[in-house]
């Protein structure tokens, strides 16, 4: 009789534990974790401790939201005077809403290649060659206050 209650003892701290280690979930710093229940968003995990749901809240996997370097292979652009110029992108962006990253867009990287492009396209189609190889601040300008205008960047 001993011996069966200190099995259920030892069945229920075990279960115990694994309920508090289900619950209590650490964001780490710069990233952020968002929360479906029942496979629908309900909010954003902060840095730090944070308590769910066990069983109930599905995490999705962390979102980084420091500032993130990517390069883009060379682009074909055609330039004012009918020139055609192979541009290489480097674009520095960080994510500021991690869940319009993780459900309003399938690949948020590719969206980005293509909205850059597409902007540094307008830009160097207004310059002719020359213009494009001696001044690419006006490019970096114009192409900053395009995607800026656009309402793909805040």
């Amino acid at each position: 009789m001993e011996k069966a209650a200190l099995i259920a003892a030892a069945i229920v701290v075990a279960l115990m534990f694994i309920l508090v280690f289900k619950t209590v979930r650490i964001v780490p710093q710069a990233r952020a974790r968002n929360i479906e229940r029942f496979g629908r968003y309900r909010k954003t995990l902060e840095p730090g401790m944070n308590f769910i749901i066990p069983f109930v809240d599905r995490l999705k996997p962390l979102i980084d939201l420091r500032e993130q370097v990517v390069a883009f292979k060379g682009q074909p652009v055609i330039t004012e005077d009918n020139l055609v110029v192979l541009i290489d992108t480097v674009l520095f962006f960080q994510i500021t809403d991690p869940r319009a990253a993780d459900y309003e867009i399938v690949n948020y990287i590719q969206a980005i290649e293509q909205i850059t492009v597409t902007m540094l396209r307008s830009v160097i189609g207004s310059m002719d060659l020359e213009q494009t190889r001696t001044r690419s601040t006006p490019c970096c300008a114009g192409c900053l206050t395009r995607l800026l205008a656009s309402g793909a960047f805040a």
